[in-house]
């Protein structure tokens, strides 16, 4: 895969993510306000607490990896893309990383 159609995959993927968020949640926090009923509805059953289960554990693997290669390879501005693994999810803000840290690699290998 090249690297023009890599970034455009996970530009893509994580617009198309953000705009589902976006019209799923954000009007339903608006009407309720509740944002810890809102976090608490991801584990209304088992398929879905399986599912938030997963994305919990995606956000925890990608914050250690970002603090990691702030460390170990000094690359900056990751803490953003964690938050932004928060909200609006993990999708914004991993591609987002990988985003970053090509840019700062430089190509090198890291």
């Amino acid at each position: 895969m090249s690297e023009t159609i890599f970034k455009v995959t996970i530009i893509g993927a994580a617009i198309i993510f953000a705009a589902l968020f976006s019209i799923w949640i954000i009007p339903a926090l608006i009407v309720d306000q509740d944002i810890i009923g809102a976090f608490a509805a991801g584990f209304v059953n088992p398929y879905s607490s399986g599912y938030s289960a997963d994305v919990l554990a995606c956000w925890v693997i990608l914050a250690a990896w970002i603090a990691y290669e702030a460390k170990v390879h000094k690359i900056r501005h990751g803490w953003i893309c964690a938050l932004l693994g928060i909200i609006p999810g993990v999708a914004v803000g991993f591609a987002l990383y990988l985003l970053v840290r090509m840019r700062q690699s430089g190509g090198r290998k890291i």
